[in-house]
């Protein structure tokens, strides 16, 4: 069995799909693996000091790869305007799934992007 000491080695997007044996295309991997694993490391960031049992923890890293995955699937992403203005200032100012940080701030929106 896989345990959870195995994630905290990976490195590679793809490594993560193979590591839970999800089907992934690899198309949309190549576009859009820095959004994806952004949010999957937030998304994660909420719930992993929560959990104790190990085979829950790795269920829950599992769904939640899978959550974000089916989201950038059918369609989801942050917008041209805030990916540029996030490279252009060098701050996170929120994306468009959240409220954006107080102005002056070099943090994420509500959402912890």
């Amino acid at each position: 069995m896989k345990k959870v000491e195995e994630f905290y080695k990976l490195r590679d997007t793809e490594d993560f799909f193979k590591f839970f044996d999800i089907d992934f295309d690899q198309k949309l991997i190549n576009v859009k693996r820095f959004h994806m694993m952004k949010e999957y490391g937030t998304l994660i960031k909420k719930g992993i000091s929560e959990i104790k049992d190990e085979d829950k923890l790795f269920e829950f890293l599992k769904f939640s790869l899978l959550r974000v995955y089916g989201d950038y699937k059918n369609g989801h992403a942050p917008s041209a305007a805030d990916v540029w203005n996030m490279y252009e200032t060098g701050k996170l100012e929120g994306c468009s799934s959240c409220s954006p940080s107080p102005v002056g701030t070099s943090t994420g929106g509500s959402c912890g992007c």
